[in-house]
């Protein structure tokens, strides 16, 4: 009889929900890590980016199945290639040990190590730190979905609901990038933040729909909504006659049922497309990152409580 030979699996660290609830469920746990089989990639996480879709996935809002605990969590990361399985292309090319890279989607984000398919992988830009590239492509390529399907041109007016976000200061930098003119809604703690990304700020509350009217009265050629709240919806109406010209990222629902556009994930080929572009507006200065906080990975919690609060400006990020 042969000898059993029992190799044991790399770990790694990860953050999972272990049960339905508040940011007071989740908690570390270990996990196995295989080899990378052909077209995988094997990546030690430098940064992780932190999103609304993270916390609403274990808050119950799609349901409570007990199944699907515990719930591991994340979607988008940075850092080093580990280990390349054979034919592991990306959209930019072949991905290798030792690349510095950026992968999204990645379900399981949150974590020290993970494996992704090579597609979902492209280069992480020396413009980049890996804390600004974790938080890149999630809210980019939403970002970049609304730009486009809302046909932003250069010399229109273009106004952006919750634009210090993650995804509205990308909105905000796309739009910009097209030539167009913007106003971007926010507290005014974001103003100065705002206008160094090259966007007229308005506080947002009551008399919004007013004051986006004073600054621009040749009237706005499209609306953007990153944060899905009624005013926000409510103004973008007000002020924009063709509802093909009104895009929400947050408003799904109520999206649908007013006949705006409801940006969704693209599919494989547009999400490379799309992030493509992003590098190569980041690598012509055009386009940043903004990181409002980092986070140790074994303090998700408290990322989570500060996202959930609404009140950041730019990307929460952990890092490992």
């Amino acid at each position: 009889m042969g000898l059993l030979v029992l190799v044991a699996a790399d770990m790694a660290t990860a953050i999972a929900a272990s049960a339905f609830g508040g940011p007071e469920v989740l908690s570390l746990i270990q996990v196995a890590v295989g080899a990378p089989g052909p077209g995988v990639v094997h990546i030690e996480v430098r940064a992780a980016g932190v999103n609304p879709v993270d916390y609403k996935s274990y808050a119950g809002r799609s349901g409570s199945d007990p199944s699907k605990l515990p719930m591991r969590l994340g979607y988008e990361v940075s850092g080093v290639v580990l280990a390349a399985g054979v034919d592991a292309e990306g959209p930019a090319g072949p991905v290798r040990q030792g690349d510095a890279v950026i992968a999204y989607p990645v379900p399981g984000a949150y974590a020290t190590e993970v494996l992704t398919k090579a597609s979902t992988v492209v280069p992480k830009p020396d413009e980049l730190s890996f804390e600004q590239a974790g938080g890149l492509l999630l809210t980019g390529i939403a970002a970049y979905q609304a730009v486009h399907v809302t046909n932003v041109r250069a010399g229109e007016t273009v106004l952006v609901h919750g634009a210090a976000g993650g995804a509205g200061s990308m909105v905000v930098q796309l739009a910009v990038a097209a030539g167009a003119r913007v106003i971007g809604t926010a507290s005014e703690t974001s103003h100065a933040e705002l206008s160094k990304l090259g966007a007229e700020p308005v506080s947002y509350g009551s008399g919004l729909a007013e004051r986006t009217r004073s600054l621009a009265p040749q009237g706005v050629d499209v609306a953007i909504d990153t944060v899905g709240t009624d005013e926000a919806i409510g103004t973008s109406l007000a002020l924009v006659a063709d509802r093909e010209r009104i895009a929400t990222i947050a408003a799904q629902k109520r999206g649908s049922e007013l006949g705006i556009n409801v940006v969704t994930d693209p599919g494989p080929e547009g999400r490379a497309a799309a992030a493509l572009e992003l590098l190569r507006l980041v690598g012509e200065g055009k386009v940043r990152v903004l990181v409002a906080a980092t986070y140790p990975l074994a303090q998700a919690t408290e990322a989570h409580k500060a996202l959930a609060s609404g009140h950041t400006h730019g990307k929460i990020i952990l890092v490992p």
